[in-house]
């Protein structure tokens, strides 16, 4: 497969799984005025659509809010979270789905990232709702949906507040603002601590969800956040996950392509764009993870690659328990084995880049080739 197969024919009125519909109504108003209220007049139904369900859905915030609002503020985390990071593409994602079957962990779930403002109160009356607007297998890669499955929390930061990358997602126009993001960097002077006040009620209410547990989340972005998230909470474990910079791009322009389309309300950027941005983010993401990383406490942080936890799962799923202390890994031995099992094996697109292409890539991403040990 090469880049310019990746393309797919748009549908303007496909709403199924638009993140802008889950964003509470001033937060999505923010986000228009900090866009200029410029929407694509070919998107407009998309705009409809969230300006529709987030008025529908108020009167539940309101009432989470003055039902659980007192006790989420009140709620401690006892155990500081389980963070699962590394670039997009990277393994993540079935990394997290393995981790959260065990029993001790909590986590965010489709449902939650959705409708971060009302889960609590909507768990009977929405999430069949939830459970229609989005596919039953992601668009880039055939991975199963549901809204009880395990997600990334970015999702929900976007709908509480600007300050989210995905947001870029949905207005392209701005994705270079959008894309600061990841770093919290060069952004306006209260931005990184309302990310950090609204990032921390969330996890807040996970964890009062989830009776205590411990939360285990994974969300590539916070890979560039270490910082801030060990300024809230200096005793968290890191897991990171790396893979072939190369598979990672092209698999990354893969997920681009046919997903912008489905969520943005501007025209999406072309594929050279595109391309750029995405050597633009992997550059800055890692950049700030070096510089980072040490700060985390020893013991605190185990390193992986993606196609080490493909080939003996369960061996790395030990090393990750012993390296971070986390207790119950021969209890929860069989548990992961049935899951890995009922994944069949994993399968990878491949993909054919042309001389140019890789010489960029090697030429932005070094570094990384370096520090990972991956052949350049």
């Amino acid at each position: 497969m090469q880049l310019q197969d990746l393309v797919v024919k748009e549908d303007v009125f496909d709403l199924m799984y638009e993140p802008l519909a889950g964003s509470n109504l001033t937060n999505l108003l923010r986000l228009w005025a900090q866009n200029r209220f410029y929407i694509a007049p070919r998107y407009l139904p998309r705009l409809l659509y969230a300006l529709t369900l987030s008025t529908v859905l108020s009167p539940f915030r309101v009432a989470e809010s003055v039902k659980f609002g007192p006790r989420i503020r009140e709620m401690e985390l006892s155990h500081h979270p389980v963070f699962i990071i590394g670039h997009w593409r990277s393994g993540t994602t079935y990394l997290h789905n393995v981790l959260s079957q065990d029993p001790q962990f909590g986590y965010c779930t489709t449902f939650h990232s959705v409708l971060p403002g009302a889960f609590m109160v909507g768990e009977h009356s929405l999430k069949s709702i939830v459970a229609a607007s989005i596919p039953d297998k992601r668009p880039m890669d055939d991975v199963a949906m549901g809204p009880d499955l395990p997600q990334e929390e970015e999702y929900a930061m976007g709908a509480f507040t600007p300050w989210a990358y995905y947001n870029g997602w949905c207005f392209p126009r701005g994705m270079r603002f959008y894309n600061r993001c990841v770093t919290m960097e060069n952004l306006p002077g209260a931005a990184a601590a309302e990310w950090q006040s609204s990032y921390h009620y969330l996890l807040k209410k996970l964890t009062l969800l989830w009776k205590g547990r411990q939360l285990v989340l994974k969300n590539p972005a916070n890979t560039a956040r270490l910082s801030l998230l060990l300024d809230m909470y200096p005793e968290a474990k890191f897991i990171h996950i790396c893979r072939n910079p190369y598979h990672v791009f092209f698999s990354m322009m893969k997920f681009m392509v046919r997903v912008l389309p489905r969520y943005c309300v501007q025209r999406p950027p072309s594929t050279d764009t595109m391309a750029a941005m995405i050597l633009d983010v992997y550059h800055s993401l890692y950049r700030a993870y070096f510089e980072q990383k040490d700060a985390i406490p020893e013991g605190n942080l185990v390193e992986i690659r993606y196609e080490e936890f493909l080939q003996r799962p369960l061996a790395e799923m030990e090393r990750i328990y012993s390296t971070l202390g986390l207790a119950g890994f021969p209890e929860q031995r069989a548990t992961f084995q049935r899951y890995i099992d009922a994944q069949g094996s994993i399968r990878t697109s491949s993909y054919d880049l042309d001389e140019a292409t890789k010489q960029r890539i090697h030429d932005r991403w070094q570094f990384a080739f370096d520090a990972f040990g991956y052949p350049q």
